[in-house]
């Protein structure tokens, strides 16, 4: 019989959650790396090649790969013959293991829980707790599989009840488009099916923990249904164009992972769940000889990608830009914005639009007029940094306020993450405003930008704090134009027929 120890189980999963924070595995590196090198949209190109620069800065500086942390998921095996030695409960072990992790001192990771998310949402403050999967199985071994999912690709989560004889490619396939780009593509697709509604899901959770291994897939041959469905989604998302951020391109998935269980003759249950840019899973045994400690990858395993600014790249001055100049900007293009600018969340403009409704008005040191907001919340610095990584978040969250806050603010431009939505690029249409995007999973490049950093309103709401930063050549791209026109619209399709003419090309 197998002794675990508390203290090496909890050992154990703050070192794997510090360790996925900073490190991507490496067969995703290598798998965006590919996807780099064929890539021919040039802004596709550019949004992997920030990716990739981040990665390695990441692993070179031990900080987080993304600025939102994640939700913890952790996947465990028990031994019958395993005996603990452990006053905790296993959920509670795993829970102060999540705890020491995300406080760490030296690289401290963004709380992002929130309990009584139906009522008062207030965040726990150390990201606790996890959403825990136990299953007893035969031997004397805890194998242990952590996740950190961030909320940008969860929120893409999708499910279907479909019927036995519809085809799982094509719900698939007309899914995808659905989900925009706040899940930061280039990713993966975890997919499950079979089973009931909840095991379907939490079989597409458990996939995404899989190594990337289409490419030996394809080169050996399917062998099952389930190889030959990984093949046919791929390469049908893959045709749809949406490519790198959802800018448009080549890749829009680096693998398909399926995991399947046995389902109810009148049901076909299908659930999806995409993994973003920020990838990040470990896996780990306890055998009772002490804690079981991750092995730092070899940093040779990284490309060495470089970026530099074009000639055709639009310097910004954030502090003099007006809307003359701003009307100028085109969609696509590239610019490295510097000067001052505020940050605001879901939570600073829910309070922003009340206290205008109320008449008290905003807080001093927020005033909007003729200036950007930046979606961001960011990680808490450590050492000598102004600011931890600041990587945008999903702004289709804010498109329910983006008409309301240009009309009464005098807002001249925002910036964040993915597409914006119908609502959000009318108000941008009508009130001649600009939306720009930053990279996601860049965000520890992004924060190499910042050059200081304040909070000047909401300090109550934490990460989610109306900060003003000072950001030096922060590379962005012209997402929806004051005429509202989206990128995220005209190169999805622009490329998908390029890949359509290739195709017939090859026949």
């Amino acid at each position: 019989m197998t002794v675990i120890r508390q203290d090496d189980f909890i050992d154990s999963v703050a070192d794997a959650l510090q360790f996925i924070s900073y490190y991507h595995p490496v067969d995703f590196v290598q798998a965006v790396h590919k996807a780099w090198e064929m890539e021919q949209n040039p802004a596709a190109k550019d949004a992997m090649a920030q990716i990739l620069i981040n990665s390695r800065m990441c692993a070179q500086g031990h900080r987080p790969i993304c600025q939102d942390t994640g939700i913890v998921t952790v996947f465990l095996q028990v031994g019958m013959d395993v005996r603990w030695d452990a006053k905790l409960s296993v959920t509670d072990m795993i829970n102060e293991g999540v705890r020491r992790a995300y406080t760490h001192p030296d690289n401290v990771l963004r709380a992002s829980i929130l309990s009584d998310p139906a009522g008062a949402r207030k965040n726990t403050g150390d990201n606790t707790p996890a959403v825990v999967h136990m299953e007893l199985v035969p031997g004397d071994t805890v194998d242990v599989r952590v996740a950190a999912k961030g909320g940008g690709s969860e929120n893409k989560a999708k499910l279907a009840m479909l019927n036995p004889s519809d085809s799982v490619v094509d719900w698939v396939v007309n899914t995808v488009p659905t989900m925009g780009a706040g899940w930061c593509p280039p990713g993966m697709l975890g997919i499950g099916i079979g089973g009931t509604a909840e095991k379907a899901a939490v079989l597409a959770k458990e996939s995404l923990m899989d190594p990337i291994d289409i490419y030996d897939l394809r080169e050996r041959g399917p062998s099952s249904r389930v190889e030959e469905l990984r093949l046919e989604i791929m390469d049908a998302v893959n045709r749809l164009g949406i490519g790198a951020q959802g800018l448009g391109g080549l890749t829009t998935v680096v693998d398909v992972k399926i995991k399947d269980f046995p389902t109810h003759a009148a049901s076909l249950p299908v659930a999806m769940i995409p993994n973003c840019a920020a990838t990040r899973h470990t896996h780990f045994t306890l055998d009772g000889n002490g804690p079981a400690l991750q092995t730092p990858p070899d940093l040779n395993d990284w490309p060495e990608i470089s970026w530099e600014a074009g000639d055709d790249v639009r310097r910004v001055n954030l502090d003099t830009v007006t809307r003359e100049e701003v009307a100028t900007w085109q969609p696509g293009d590239t610019l490295l914005l510097s000067g001052k600018m505020l940050t605001g969340r879901d939570a600073a403009h829910k309070k922003m639009q009340e206290l205008i409704l109320s008449g008290e008005g905003l807080p001093d040191g927020v005033d909007l007029k003729n200036r950007f907001i930046y979606y961001v919340g960011p990680v808490d610095p450590v050492r000598d940094e102004v600011v931890g990584p600041a990587g945008p978040t999903t702004s289709t969250r804010m498109d329910k306020f983006t008409d309301f806050i240009l009309e009464e603010t005098g807002l001249l431009g925002m910036i964040g993450k993915a597409e914006r939505g119908p609502t959000g690029i009318e108000a941008i249409r009508k009130h001649e405003a600009v939306y720009l995007m930053a990279v996601g999973g860049a965000a520890y490049l992004v924060s190499r930008a910042i050059t200081s950093s304040r909070v000047v309103a909401f300090p109550e709401l934490g990460m989610e704090a109306i900060y003003e930063f000072e950001v030096k050549d922060m590379p962005v791209s012209v997402a929806v134009d004051t005429r509202g026109t989206s990128v995220h619209l005209s190169g999805p399709a622009h490329w998908r027929g390029v890949i359509e003419e290739q195709a017939l090309e090859l026949i």
